[in-house]
């Protein structure tokens, strides 16, 4: 696979990441011009926001998380050059997984709905790392 088709995946996960950051650091500076929060409230991160921008903040956290594992992944099979069409199929699987979760995260958060797209990312990411794992040992012996 080219160089392009391995990254894009990663590229459309740091985009969602940004995107949900500039949207809390927008609605932060909102609130706070707004009065309706005090800095000196927020400035230690105590949890003062309101429950709308919590949400939005646990989406971002949940973005800086597991990901993690996947931007590793990504940059070991391009390295090693062990990514082939199933890896990027299943990059884009998570990819797509993770975008679900954050919406939900970001509109109803229903556990319901959100819990199984989490559990999905993470099992897809498991079976990426199984994948890559077994190939590497097998390429050492």
């Amino acid at each position: 696979m080219s160089t392009q088709a391995i990254l894009l995946p990663l590229f459309v996960q740091v985009a969602l990441t940004f995107a949900i950051g500039f949207w809390l650091a927008w609605a932060r500076v909102s609130i706070i011009r707004r009065r309706e929060v005090k800095m000196r409230d927020v400035a230690l991160r105590e949890p003062n926001y309101p429950p709308r921008l919590l949400q939005v903040q646990n989406a971002l956290l949940n973005q800086l998380e597991l990901p993690v594992l996947f931007y590793v992944l990504t940059i070991l099979a391009l390295v090693t050059r062990h990514g082939d069409l199933v890896f990027v199929l299943l990059a884009w699987v998570f990819v797509t997984l993770r975008i679900l979760h954050a919406r939900e995260h970001v509109t109803s958060n229903d556990l319901r709905r959100r819990g199984p797209l989490f559990i999905a990312s993470c099992m897809v990411l498991a079976v990426m790392w199984l994948i890559y794992i077994v190939r590497m040992l097998l390429v050492w012996w």
